[in-house]
């Protein structure tokens, strides 16, 4: 299974995306912000702090992902800096609150993904991508011409807009969104959100219209499809019932997804009870055991 972007590539479609794309960053909607900001002029306003240029905090292998994507070569990861989330819990806060790393252009970020290509990684990993769509789709549109043939995940929180997903269908290959939340009223208190499960539902649906659920190839290597990632919270301020019954009941019994058991107290947790502890292996063996019981069968 060819990566989807290689044909737009070839027939100049994906040159066109970028440039559409580009002009939205002018009015900026390419997340469920909306901050209308001019981003090729300023970044006051914007609630991502970033302009025209993307900023990577690093990238390299990362043999730390999901089977699928990792593989035995490794997911070849790119972390962007800055996010359009607030969560007060967040693992990465010195990326995505204090901006660490370095401007790029399409052109270097085109390189990085060549250079993770040649390093024999399985795929091209966007971390954080939801604010830096119109660069990524620029840097693919020049990596793809040359010689870049590998899958892209998008490595997303979930907060992701129509537009955003419009642009990037027939160019992305994984989907990989969070579903943080049952319930808008804790995202809003937790990750500073207006209307994160509707949001996040509705990027979810188009995600799964675009790639279906989850295919591998004859290594076990994913190829095309949604892979879902849930963490659970401490007294299920996740709602994970709610997320799982949505799963099973609107998208697919077939959905891969990974039940994460590994929050941990960071950032302002402390601040924000029940957040200032680990969860307890009966939560999060309850949380499989939900998940087992509504038909979702592939489990991380």
């Amino acid at each position: 299974m060819k990566p989807a972007y290689l044909e737009p590539a070839k027939s100049g479609e994906l040159a066109k995306r970028a440039a559409r794309a580009w002009r939205r960053l002018e009015d900026c909607d390419l997340c469920a912000r909306y901050c209308r900001v001019n981003r090729r002029e300023t970044v006051s306003g914007a609630v991502c702090r970033t302009g025209e240029a993307a900023v990577v905090h690093s990238y390299g292998p990362h043999h730390g992902e999901e089977l699928p994507l990792r593989g035995r070569q490794g997911s070849g990861t790119i972390f962007f800096s800055w996010c359009n989330l607030r969560c007060t819990y967040c693992q990465n806060w010195d990326i995505s609150q204090k901006g660490r790393g370095h401007e790029v252009g399409p052109v270097e970020l085109a390189d990085m993904m060549l250079r993770l290509q040649s390093q024999g990684c399985h795929n091209i990993n966007f971390v954080s991508p939801s604010h830096v769509v119109a660069q990524i789709i620029a840097a693919v549109a020049i990596a793809a011409n040359d010689g870049l043939a590998v899958p892209l995940v998008y490595n997303t929180g979930g907060y992701d807009s129509p537009k955003a997903l419009e642009l990037l269908d027939g160019i992305i290959d994984i989907y990989m969104p969070d579903m943080k939340y049952g319930d808008s009223a804790i995202a809003r208190r937790l990750s500073h959100v207006r209307d994160y499960v509707e949001v996040n539902r509705a990027a979810v649906k188009a995600m799964h219209r675009q790639v279906g659920d989850l295919r591998l190839d004859e290594s076990g290597i994913a190829r095309r499809g949604l892979l879902l990632r849930h963490l659970v919270l401490p007294d299920n301020l996740s709602g994970t019932d709610r997320v799982l019954a949505f799963l099973a009941e609107e998208i697919s019994t077939d959905t891969y997804v990974n039940i994460m058991d590994q929050y941990r107290p960071c950032y302002r947790a402390g601040e924000n009870p029940p957040l200032d502890r680990q969860i307890t292996r009966s939560e999060y063996l309850q949380a499989r055991a939900q998940a087992r019981e509504l038909g979702l069968h592939r489990l991380d």
